[in-house]
């Protein structure tokens, strides 16, 4: 089987290498992807498709449309297409690759938050993509063709720590973003000062150089650095999470934490206000619509003070977050990875 992958985030190469654990050996890959999750080389490595801002992703724009007509020429000799997550690329390469060869399949996994913004995706999706494979349980619900299934989530797969939390030990994990580490460490360099008994961890991503990271966090002497979020997880008995994947993931581990975020003023605006956002995390955005409850504090803009995170820190009730925590885990139910693999190899059988 030869499949063409457009894979650009790096959260979605690892919910590939998740994947490809199932995918039989003679599966042969091509596109756009990790070069070091496969011995099949990329078109395009993930690396290749990072910008840095708007006026980045302008003057890059032309090279964007050259990648995707590179994408639709090579799509004439795979036999399934494979879009991960990464809507503003994905989306029109879907488009012009099912009006180039319309009898091409093409699967999208890790829909894009129509549920948040844009529900006008949703024709889009129908139209240009074959099959559509959610991982959120709720989503699916968006799409009245009924091509999109729920598949489970692949973070269930890809959790291989067990929560065993080291006494007064507390987790900073402040993002990967330049602006929201930039924002939140004066924050939680102070916060780490005043818990100055305790052991203090901070989550960095593991592709950062020792240059980038002077650059980004100022002085983080005080902290012991891992680069493993799964890791400064389990070992954590609380943790301080910028909105992101981290605090599904310490959801799912079973780390009680808060979520704290600084966005622009403008961002949040729009996002409060124009789309009627409620809730930042994952998890809590999961639960409320599960069954109405939350499962952490959420702690944005003016509100991401020292004295409200230690408040967070020493009156959080550990005990109902553990069993709120065991109901998310329940509503997701398992993880996607094995049931992708299944479809993607069904016409192959």
């Amino acid at each position: 089987m030869r499949l063409l992958l457009s894979a650009l985030e790096p959260s979605s190469n690892v919910h590939l290498k998740a994947l490809l654990r199932h995918l039989p050996k003679n599966v042969t890959l091509t596109g756009i992807f990790d070069k070091r999750i496969s011995t099949d080389t990329p078109l395009y490595d993930v690396s290749d498709m990072a910008i840095m801002g708007i006026i980045d992703a302008l003057k890059k724009l032309p090279w964007f449309f050259r990648v995707a007509d590179e994408m639709v020429e090579t799509a004439a000799n795979v036999d399934t297409v494979l879009l991960m997550d990464g809507s503003g690329f994905n989306l029109p390469l879907a488009k012009k690759i099912k009006r180039r060869y319309p009898d091409k399949r093409i699967v999208y996994y890790i829909l894009p938050q129509v549920w948040a913004s844009r529900p006008k995706r949703v024709q889009k999706l129908e139209r240009y993509c074959d099959e559509l494979l959610g991982i959120l349980p709720f989503e699916t619900s968006y799409y009245p063709s009924g091509k999109a299934r729920y598949v489970g989530h692949p973070l269930l797969d890809e959790i291989e720590v067990t929560y065993s939390p080291q006494s007064e030990t507390v987790a900073f994990l402040p993002g990967s973003r330049r602006a929201e580490i930039t924002r939140l460490m004066p924050v939680f360099r102070e916060v780490r000062r005043t818990l100055s008994d305790k052991r203090a961890l901070l989550a960095i991503p593991p592709h950062f150089s020792q240059e980038r990271i002077a650059s980004l966090y100022g002085d983080i002497s005080d902290f012991e650095i891992l680069r493993d979020t799964h890791t400064a997880l389990a070992q954590a008995e609380y943790a301080f999470i910028c909105s992101g994947t981290a605090t599904l993931e310490a959801a799912l581990i079973g780390t009680p934490f808060t979520l704290v975020y600084i966005a622009k003023q403008l961002d949040y605006v729009i996002g409060t206000k124009l789309f009627g956002i409620e809730q930042v995390g994952l998890a809590n955005i999961l639960l409320s619509r599960y069954n109405g409850t939350l499962l952490h504090n959420e702690l944005l803009q003016k509100n991401v003070t020292v004295d409200n995170l230690l408040a967070e820190y020493y009156d959080t009730d550990r005990e109902k977050f553990a069993k709120q925590a065991e109901v998310l885990k329940r509503y997701l139910g398992h993880g996607s990875s094995e049931t992708v693999a299944k479809i993607l190899m069904r016409n192959e059988q």
